[in-house]
């Protein structure tokens, strides 16, 4: 009695697939953003998630309106990168950066730090803050890059809710911070504008992990909470991408929930903290 109802379902998750298969393929060849190598469960939720909020009824009606409405196809992107950050969030990495790779870093005459996949920009302003406490800002250069242009405008602009600054001036004491907080921003009605002096040696530019390739040599980058999203064949890219782009002896950190066990690059790292994924180039 209830084989008629499965082969439905059957169909319509076979249908449904295609649609999306149809609607990535559309997004890569006709304005080259690849997201075909996305983890498929997260990416069916936030797929649905824009055709609700779109008022449409199925995936080919979102690829309709993607491909002809340039305001949808900005929604849609701002909807599919996933944009959870905070300033020092997990503050027991950067208090691990702080001790462990600092030292490091103080041996070098220049730093050139990649923060690949920012989102909007608060933990690229708090590894700002970190370099300037430790007195490295002023010989440091950090390249924040994000596929999606419109979170790179709101980081560049490093303007952020003042409602969320007694939460971040916890995590910045956490963190080992050295100040008080509230000494990096101005308040203004109810936002909290960080100073300017914090973006002098930050460059914000679009990069695609899933399609562009490297752009310089790199004594740290920071890639963390992005390839979670990802499935093995673009895990397997990206960390060559990074591999490639970091210097020898450089330090790459990712997040919480990433590690480089059973990657193709796994032999040529050392731990430099195991629990909060920092990661030293010996090979």
């Amino acid at each position: 009695m209830l084989q008629p109802y499965y082969d439905h379902v059957h169909k319509q998750n076979e249908l449904e697939a295609l649609e999306i298969q149809l609607l990535l393929e559309g997004l890569f060849r006709y304005y080259g953003f690849d997201f075909r190598d996305y983890a498929l469960a997260s990416l069916k939720r936030r797929i649905w998630n824009t055709i609700r909020a779109e008022k449409l009824s199925s995936v080919s009606g979102l690829q309709e309106k993607v491909l002809h409405d340039p305001a949808c196809l900005e929604r849609f992107l701002l909807g599919l990168s996933v944009n959870v950050t905070a300033m020092f969030r997990d503050p027991s990495f950067y208090l691990a950066f702080r001790s462990k790779v600092v030292p490091l870093l103080r041996t070098y005459p220049f730093i050139r730090i990649w923060h690949a996949g920012c989102s909007t920009g608060e933990e690229v302003y708090s590894m700002a803050i970190l370099m300037e406490e430790e007195g490295l800002y002023h010989r440091c250069r950090i390249y924040a890059t994000d596929m999606n242009e419109l979170v790179l405008r709101k980081a560049k602009a490093g303007i952020f809710s003042l409602e969320l600054m007694q939460g971040y001036t916890q995590h910045y004491l956490r963190a080992g911070g050295k100040k008080s907080f509230s000494e990096y921003y101005t308040a203004a009605y109810e936002n909290a504008i960080f100073r300017s002096s914090l973006k002098e040696n930050i460059i914000f530019s679009q990069h695609n992990l899933a399609t562009d390739g490297s752009f310089n040599e790199f004594n740290v980058i920071l890639c963390r909470n992005v390839l979670i999203y990802f499935n093995q064949t673009l895990q397997e890219r990206v960390h060559k991408l990074l591999y490639e782009s970091l210097s020898r002896f450089g330090v790459l950190g990712l997040g919480r929930q990433e590690s480089l066990k059973f990657t193709p690059h796994e032999q040529h790292y050392e731990a430099l903290d195991k629990r909060e994924k920092l990661y030293r180039r010996v090979g």
